[in-house]
């Protein structure tokens, strides 16, 4: 009589529960690509109107992944899949385990895999030379005398049966990672003006101020443009200011963030302030100073005694790219007026020093900043999720069986083998070592 199963094991181990979670899991996922996440509560308002916006608040929509319903499907899997392993694990450590010695020769004789030979030695010398040739051929054999013959095993891939449990466990600590960065983790947003440094972030969603513990210093931002003048690449040259030394620095553009801290800052976006980046340089003395002006502003600078501004400006033949016409006076001569390229250098002879000047536009960096505590397990989960794939899907448990017994005249040997996967080869690879076993006879 069929023993019962526990009811919660029963529920738990259901492949319909699997089906069911995962088609869930993959019907909300869709819903999370098609609708934007952690964004204000105005953009679903005016996206979807107002009473889809309730339902989407109601539902926790805007920040699904981190929703107490989407969680719980992931433990609901989770637990599935735990128990899953449970119920089926202790039979394949059985197998991994067994003592295959102990098999039944009858059995041996049923096996679609069988080849029978003899051998005019007797069944201690052939056993003993089988033994030699298997171990040449890479089937190191373990042994049993029996009465009035010898029974020898040997095995490959034993432990390949355990790739389809590591997969299911990758899963698991995918989840748990993806968990952890869901509960300990944020992504916020943050603009750095060009020169200027920020150590606050502002978490996406609520727009709550997370306070750092380093500064984040934006050095130089540019942009640069296609032949039709759409923007191709914008860069930011970024470094990590703790205790007024910097301890980090990288130049990021998209999909090649700056981490730091447990943190990743992501170059998402930028704005332009209708303001040019001037920097003069004294030659002589070695003043230098920056200045942020608009076109048609005097500035000055009294250390110096000099003053300056930009009265013109024209396009150029590069996309996205201007000339400016620059006015320079000092108290010694008249003022000077010439033209500079966008983001370039030039230099210029006063009657009493020599000066310096780049210019550039002024921009402001938008960073994407996360933070994830569990993606080192995501990563290897990802890892050990492809390995036992791998093993899964390319290995096998390949177990060979001989059994050599006394005949009239030498000994009588039985090759029998199994696989518990791609048989198919195993067919081929077992026809072929007991072609080379009977040619040593």
């Amino acid at each position: 009589m069929k023993k019962k199963k526990n009811p919660f094991i029963a529920f738990f181990s259901s492949v319909k529960l699997t089906l069911f979670v995962l088609f869930m899991l993959a019907f909300f996922s869709i819903i999370g690509t098609v609708i934007p996440q952690n964004k204000p509560a105005e953009f679903y308002i005016e996206t979807y109107g107002n009473s889809m916006a309730n339902i989407f608040q109601a539902l926790d929509i805007p920040d699904m992944y981190s929703s107490w319903w989407f969680s719980a499907l992931m433990i609901l899997l989770s637990i599935n899949m735990v128990v899953c392993i449970m119920e089926r694990f202790p039979n394949a450590w059985r197998l991994i385990t067994m003592d295959n010695l102990q098999t039944k020769l009858s059995r041996l004789e049923k096996m679609g895999q069988r080849r029978v030979f003899s051998s005019l030695s007797p069944p201690g010398e052939t056993a003993v030379k089988l033994g030699d040739i298997l171990k040449k051929k890479g089937w190191p054999t373990t042994e049993q005398r029996l009465d009035d013959s010898v029974l020898l095993f040997a095995q490959k891939g034993r432990w390949s049966r355990l790739g389809v449990y590591i997969f299911h466990l990758s899963i698991l600590i995918v989840f748990v990672g993806a968990m952890v960065g869901s509960f300990w983790g944020y992504k916020a947003g943050v603009r750095i003006p060009e020169t200027t440094s920020i150590d606050t972030v502002y978490r996406f969603g609520d727009n709550k101020a997370i306070k750092l513990d380093f500064k984040v210093l934006c050095k130089h931002f540019k942009l640069t443009y296609y032949e039709n003048g759409a923007p191709r690449e914008f860069r930011s040259e970024l470094a990590i200011i703790k205790d007024g030394k910097e301890v980090a620095a990288k130049s990021i553009v998209v999909n090649d963030p700056l981490t730091y801290g447990g943190l990743t800052f992501y170059q998402s976006s930028y704005e332009p302030y209708g303001k040019m980046l001037v920097r003069i340089s004294n030659n002589n003395t070695g003043n230098s100073k920056e200045f942020l002006i608009r076109p048609g502003e005097e500035i000055p600078w009294p250390q110096e005694g000099i003053s300056f501004g930009i009265i013109n400006k024209k396009s150029t033949a590069a996309p996205g790219h201007f000339d400016y016409k620059i006015w320079f006076k000092d108290k010694k001569s008249d003022p000077a007026t010439f033209w500079m390229e966008e983001d370039s250098t030039k230099s210029f002879e006063r009657p009493e020093a020599k000066y310096t000047i780049t210019m550039k536009e002024f921009f402001a960096t938008g960073l994407q900043v996360t933070k994830d505590p569990g993606v080192w397990l995501v990563y290897a989960g990802c890892i050990s999720m492809i390995l036992s794939l791998i093993v899964a899907f390319f290995m096998s448990h390949r177990r060979i069986w001989i059994h050599v017994r006394k005949a009239e005249k030498g000994s009588h040997i039985l090759i029998s083998g199994l696989s518990n996967k791609n048989r198919v080869g195993f067919a081929d690879s077992f026809a072929s070592l007991a072609e080379k076993i009977k040619k040593e006879f």
